[in-house]
């Protein structure tokens, strides 16, 4: 909530809680426990800085909120990474397998 002065009239704003600490939260479990939840933290964290930005939403928690966003990307980025190697890795043993068979 923000209240504003112009003058002698006030205007209330009502604006919605930040999530920062949720954010931040799911952006470090992305990064340690369950890499998916990197992606959920990416997400929330740019929706909700663009609500801070557009005055909808409690900018307080900006700083919370752009570090689960980071941790986030770069969970996200370390789960794509994972995935592709273990491709490679799968792509490799399949074939060296099917090579030995013959």
């Amino acid at each position: 909530m923000l209240l504003i002065n112009r003058g002698r009239s006030q205007t209330l704003l009502i604006m919605k809680p930040h999530r920062g600490t949720l954010v931040l939260v799911l952006g470090i479990l992305g990064l340690v426990v369950c890499a998916p939840l990197a992606i959920a933290a990416w997400v929330m964290g740019a929706g909700d800085l663009k609500e801070m930005d557009a005055g909808t939403m409690d900018p307080s928690g900006r700083g919370t909120t752009q570090a689960g966003k980071i941790c986030g990307i770069i969970g996200t980025i370390l789960l794509i990474l994972g995935l592709i190697i273990f491709a490679i890795a799968f792509t490799f043993g399949l074939a060296a397998g099917l090579a030995h068979h013959h």
